[in-house]
């Protein structure tokens, strides 16, 4: 029931203050450069990284990045920037 009213309540607060989704509601922001750069913000971590596939935890879930020749370029607590070529970006349900 807690965790209800609180998010009706970051919503309300989102919806009614224009304040960012991400912010209020703890969302990854993800950017992309075409094919070549994906830069993220507010994961929780990073879990597998190779050449061809990287895989963050997020909040609610889990985020797929499929591709080619990654390159982790900057990587800090909560934000990544990879660059390679990104064919596929998948969220993963965390239940």
């Amino acid at each position: 029931m807690a965790k209800k009213w609180l998010r009706s309540f970051q919503e309300w607060m989102t919806k009614n203050m224009d304040l960012p989704q991400d912010v209020m509601m703890d969302m990854p922001r993800i950017t992309m450069v075409g094919q070549l750069h994906i830069y993220i913000e507010n994961h929780r971590g990073l879990l597998t990284f190779s050449d061809k596939e990287v895989r963050l935890l997020l909040k609610q879930g889990q985020l797929l990045i499929k591709g080619n020749g990654f390159v982790i370029k900057t990587i800090l607590p909560e934000e990544i920037l990879l660059e390679g070529t990104i064919s596929e970006v998948f969220f993963l349900d965390g239940t």
